[in-house]
């Protein structure tokens, strides 16, 4: 038995009379990148950028309800807007630096994705200064 090549659909370029009203229009197929090319493209472009990655809303509900919880009887905090900014920044520059010292636990072990065991790793490393609690 002889193998068929198989050659992909030609692409249809309608001539202008060939195109009436009411024809449904042609779909076209999305692109589809091979595996790990998106996530560098990612990796690359929040790269570059300086801006925060956490949404501030939901990172500024946290804080307050953080703050609730730890407040004394009676009182209540009252956050400036700078504050809570600066805790974001502190939050995902603390992040950050976590999932870079992760990533090296898990190349180190000879593995290209992250798991929790590297992260717990990267934090035990760390010690109680960095951390962990």
């Amino acid at each position: 038995m002889q193998a068929r090549k198989v050659r992909p659909a030609p692409k249809w370029n309608p001539r202008p009379g060939d195109i009436q009203a009411g024809d449904p229009v042609p779909i076209r197929q999305k692109r589809r990148y091979r595996p790990g090319t998106t996530a560098l493209r990612e990796i690359r472009q929040y790269q570059g950028t300086t801006k925060l990655l956490l949404l501030k809303l939901p990172f500024m509900r946290l804080v307050r309800q953080i703050g609730m919880n730890c407040r004394p009887r009676g009182r209540e905090f009252r956050w400036q807007s700078q504050a809570i900014q600066a805790l974001q920044e502190a939050a995902e520059a603390f992040m950050v630096h976590l999932f870079e010292d992760a990533q090296l636990c898990a190349i180190h072990a000879k593995r290209v994705t992250i798991m929790q065991k590297d992260i717990q790793l990267a934090r035990r490393i760390r010690g109680i200064w960095a951390g962990l609690g």
